[in-house]
């Protein structure tokens, strides 16, 4: 039984988007993606799709802060990524999909994963025999869809010379998801690049080396030009992991990780947090705080240099012995027989 009987609009999708958790929504029709690369074009996905709606999600400015202080990782990987990405995001999404469906509109849901692609999402080459198409003509399976491309065509905001999204609501605190279906809806229009990115460059300062100070790249969307410094992938995601020189994580070990996401050491360093501050300082987004975010300095660490324990540190555990090497409490559990039981149980339980 369908749910509504009023005809559907641009307007009510947002609407309902919006009411199910999306922070932003925007509506491109599928012909501007005209021109993109076969291995990334979603109307291979969807050959009757009429609109792409781009759903937006906010990355709360206080899970940077942990990585800001220097005092607590975790949260960015987690809830400003992977939890996003995967938990909360997608069960919007879902909701939004059923609608179209319950008023006979086909949606093809696309959340913010990836893995499967002919092309490496990281790298951006193609993978030799990882598959072949169902037929001639056809791409190479899994289609890469880029998300920041597909919000930039739903009018939700510019691509930065860091190539991070920024929207005028959250500048670059922003992850999206997708949603294509057959229902012809009005689209928005384009933002015209340098409307919140005023090329500052801080985001190349402060980044460890994923953003090149002299070389870019330019494609081609919604009628212009957008040019962006040339990035290194691998780079950035060295320096997600470990920190891309002894000064940018106080870890002395790796980090664990979080829904499959790796830690977030340098926590968006250039990209994001020097952006966002930038942007706050000029006053130009729209998601205003009572207060700054940085108060002081960056902070570094020199790992070559001793490191003394603190006094509380030797009091409230080396005193009382409640110390342990970095990786026993993985070498206790597996001198155990723990986990093996645990494996012969789920055996026993799959027989």
């Amino acid at each position: 039984m369908a749910r509504f009987n009023e005809e559907l609009t641009s307007a009510k999708v947002k609407e309902l988007a919006i009411e199910y958790g999306a922070d932003l929504c925007g509506i491109a029709s599928m012909d501007r993606f005209e021109g993109a690369p076969k291995q990334n074009d979603p109307r291979y996905i969807f050959p009757g799709a009429k609109s792409m709606i781009v759903l937006g999600y906010r990355i709360p400015r206080g899970v940077l802060r942990g990585i800001e202080e220097g005092t607590h990782f975790i949260d960015y990987s987690s809830m400003g990524y992977a939890a996003l990405n995967k938990v909360y995001a997608p069960m919007t999404l879902w909701k939004l999909a059923r609608d179209f469906e319950d008023m006979g509109w086909e949606a093809v849901t696309l959340m913010n994963i990836n893995g499967g692609e002919a092309v490496n999402s990281v790298t951006g080459n193609f993978r030799e025999n990882w598959s072949v198409p169902v037929e001639e003509g056809k791409p190479y399976p899994d289609v890469l869809v880029h998300f920041r491309y597909a919000a930039y065509l739903a009018g939700l905001g510019e691509i930065g010379w860091s190539n991070v999204f920024l929207t005028p609501e959250f500048g670059p605190r922003t992850r999206f998801n997708l949603l294509m279906t057959d229902a012809p809806l009005k689209p928005d229009p384009v933002m015209k690049p340098g409307t919140l990115c005023n090329r500052c460059k801080l985001c190349v300062k402060s980044c460890n080396g994923a953003l090149s100070n002299t070389e870019t790249t330019k494609v081609t969307l919604g009628g212009y030009e957008i040019e962006t410094a040339k990035f290194d992938a691998l780079k950035c995601e060295y320096g997600i992991k470990y920190g891309c020189d002894d000064t940018a994580s106080p870890f002395l070990v790796e980090y664990p990780h979080v829904y499959e996401y790796g830690r977030s050491v340098e926590g968006g360093r250039g990209c994001i947090r020097a952006c966002m501050v930038h942007l706050e300082q000029r006053g130009i987004l729209e998601n205003k705080f009572h207060n700054k975010f940085r108060t002081k300095p960056e902070w570094k660490v020199d790992l070559n240099a001793p490191h003394p324990y603190p006094e509380y540190i030797q009091k409230e555990y080396i005193e009382t012995g409640k110390c342990e090497d970095a990786n026993a409490y993985n070498e206790y559990y597996e001198s155990t027989n723990i986990g093996s039981e645990k494996h012969k149980v789920t055996a026993k339980q799959t027989d």
